[in-house]
């Protein structure tokens, strides 16, 4: 007798920007040094990275950046770890403001305090325009020579919008500002040219959107930096105050990625952003999360009814995943505007349009299934129903003043 085997589709990731589906390639280097780890030890197993780190990831990730490969100046094990690190070392004093903006991650964040509250200079937020943009123009108006650092995430973590970082960099060209980028949510889906940018230091995590291994990230540095920055402490060097080293083995694995993210961006693809927005926009309920005028590869959303925990689960039923973020990620944003949890759905290499489609009826259903059944009012005089509910128009807000984070 013939039994016939249901075809089911395959688990659509639409968590890239978490940590996306890691290649098979990058899974096998991975798994291969770390059984020859177990059989010749971690001795022999560093010495046959270190070679690869000098011949060849520093030169694909300066090929990435569009920097030279001495740029590249340390692998650490994320970004934000790199970030924390150099603001330990950076001289900045009583006098001086640093710049960050509502976008600004929790993790980054919070080293901005601790460099406020070590250094007492003063910490403002960049405002945003009516859009939700940063506010170029006030930038330009402000900044001087007592501005030591500005921070800005080219992708926020908690939504998509596609900051102006080259735009930025001519504004703070000609001062005396360190400009510090992290890139951790763009690198690997948009472009990100460092001599562009202008960045002092661009820092990021190599298992977001280039599909490496976790626990493996980046910082590269400008040579104004480099002279800038104080040698660390003594207890430094030998404690857990520098960042990280990654392991070995998912060094490898992300020189593998490199290499197929290289393979992979010389060919043309789909913009899938639009149909992927549209899938959300169009359901009753929700909400994007989309500030600016420039979003790009990630998108959160909310509905007005059900929870994002349990749209996730309902969602992970049909086979779809998605990231769950909280208003934490990006503290001077979301909380603000009433955000507690969203949704956060972003685009891999491997996403397809029929994984848009497979969402889009997904969501649709979960929906429509916890939708109340219409309620049949009386009719008034002259035969129309009586509406049983108005719904206001949600709209976006901006601001042009800026914020002073005080102790």
């Amino acid at each position: 007798m013939n039994v016939q085997t249901p075809q089911v589709e395959r688990t659509v990731r639409l968590d890239a920007a978490t940590a996306g589906h890691t290649p098979a390639a990058v899974r096998t280097v991975v798994a291969e040094l770390l059984r020859r780890e177990d059989e010749y030890g971690t001795h022999e197993l560093e010495e046959y990275v270190e070679d690869i780190v000098d011949t060849e990831v520093h030169e694909r990730l300066g090929t990435l950046l569009s920097v030279p490969a001495t740029d590249v100046t340390s692998l650490v094990t994320g970004g934000a770890d790199a970030f924390r690190e150099t603001l330990d070392r950076l001289p900045v004093g009583p006098g001086d403001r640093v710049w960050t903006t509502p976008y600004e991650d929790v993790a980054r964040l919070t080293a901005l305090f601790a460099l406020r509250d070590r250094t007492r200079c003063r910490l403002d937020v960049v405002p945003l325009d009516a859009h939700g943009d940063l506010d170029l123009e006030w930038m330009a108006a402000q900044i001087d020579e007592d501005v030591a650092l500005v921070s800005v995430a080219q992708v926020p973590a908690g939504c998509g919008i596609v900051n102006p970082v080259e735009e930025i960099g001519r504004i703070l060209a000609p001062h005396r500002a360190l400009y510090a980028v992290d890139v951790s949510y763009a690198v690997g889906h948009l472009p990100v040219n460092a001599t562009r940018i202008g960045a002092d230091l661009l820092t990021g995590d190599g298992w977001r959107f280039l599909g490496g291994p976790a626990g493996v990230g980046f910082a590269c540095t400008s040579p104004r930096l480099r002279s800038a920055l104080t040698e660390p402490g003594p207890a430094a060097r030998y404690d857990q105050d520098l960042p990280g080293t990654p392991h070995s083995a998912s060094v490898a694995g992300l020189n593998t990625a490199l290499l197929l993210h290289g393979k992979e961006a010389s060919a043309p693809r789909e913009d899938l952003y639009p149909q992927l927005r549209d899938a959300v926009d169009r359901v009753a309920g929700t909400e994007l999360i989309a500030p600016g005028r420039v979003q790009a590869g990630v998108l959160a959303f909310r509905h007005e009814e059900l929870t994002a925990s349990q749209l996730r689960r309902e969602l992970r039923a049909h086979g779809i995943v998605l990231r769950k973020t909280v208003a934490q990620e990006m503290p001077l944003h979301l909380p603000e505007r009433g955000i507690t949890t969203a949704l956060h759905a972003s685009l891999g290499h491997d996403t397809t349009a029929r994984d848009i489609v497979r969402f889009a009826e997904a969501l649709d259903a979960i929906v429509s299934a916890h939708r109340p059944a219409e309620v049949v009012l009386p009719r008034a005089v002259g035969g129309s129903p009586i509406p049983a509910t108005a719904v206001p128009s949600r709209t976006s807000r901006g601001s042009r003043g800026h914020l002073t984070l005080l102790r």
